[in-house]
């Protein structure tokens, strides 16, 4: 029998009762149908994974009881920073559920010359929250007990010149520079475009001002969608935890 993982943003303590809000109860008393007595596995972002019975499910909530906590390591050695132009549609999800799930450490959604999202204030939180609940969902498929950082939209000039010590590599296919081509690293930022890319000019800004080195994954253009999964995926067989 399949036990349920669910996040849950709030303290947990071994031996202490919780109730889960009213999207989590529907989703377990609704859609999974959940008895009193049924097992599930909670974590809240700790590293920890807590075991649980439900204890009660209610009209609008769903009692547990907390039972014993294992710290399990599931996050990579190497810390990657995926800095994504924002894309129209789903694409965005895809990358941010994907992204997830390849272990991916930190994403800041940018604002670029092709950006043809434009959001802010209500609009912009909304989407903002909604992006976070991907990584939820994806941390709980994929039995991550650590959520990725998601910092606030921002322009791609603004996120430039925030301090940055990993090895910062920006997409070009243009470029003939590779991956094996750098030492093994310890934290990597990856910078990618929207649909049609990064201009020259963002390129060449990245580059020449602020120490970003160019990278091809190889001779054919990969759509937006795909290129930091490809990324993502380069990176941790080189230097992080994928076999």
């Amino acid at each position: 029998m399949r036990v349920p993982r669910v996040f849950c943003d709030v303290p947990l303590a071994v031996g202490e009762p919780v109730s889960l809000n009213e999207a989590q109860s529907h989703y377990l008393s609704k859609v999974l149908r959940l008895e009193a007595g049924r097992p599930l596995k909670l974590f809240n972002g700790d590293g920890r994974e807590y075991q649980a019975t439900v204890v009660q499910v209610g009209k609008r909530s769903v009692e547990v009881q907390i039972g014993d906590a294992e710290h399990i390591v599931k996050e990579s050695p190497l810390h990657t920073h995926l800095a994504v132009g924002i894309s129209r549609g789903e694409r965005m999800d895809l990358v941010l559920q994907k992204a997830t799930e390849l272990g991916v450490s930190r994403i800041t959604p940018l604002f670029t010359e092709r950006t043809e999202v434009r959001l802010q204030g209500e609009r912009l939180q909304k989407k903002m929250e909604h992006w976070r609940q991907i990584t939820i969902s994806a941390c709980e498929q994929c039995q991550r007990n650590v959520l990725p950082e998601l910092a606030e939209a921002q322009d791609l000039e603004v996120f430039l010149r925030e301090p940055n010590n990993d090895l910062k590599l920006v997409l070009h296919h243009r470029s003939e520079t590779t991956l094996k081509q750098y030492a093994p690293q310890t934290g990597v930022t990856l910078l990618i475009g929207p649909e049609g890319g990064l201009s020259d000019s963002e390129i060449q800004l990245a580059i020449e001002h602020f120490q970003y080195a160019p990278l091809t994954l190889g001779p054919r253009v990969l759509r937006t969608e795909t290129a930091p999964l490809a990324a993502l995926t380069a990176v941790q067989l080189l230097w992080g935890d994928l076999s």
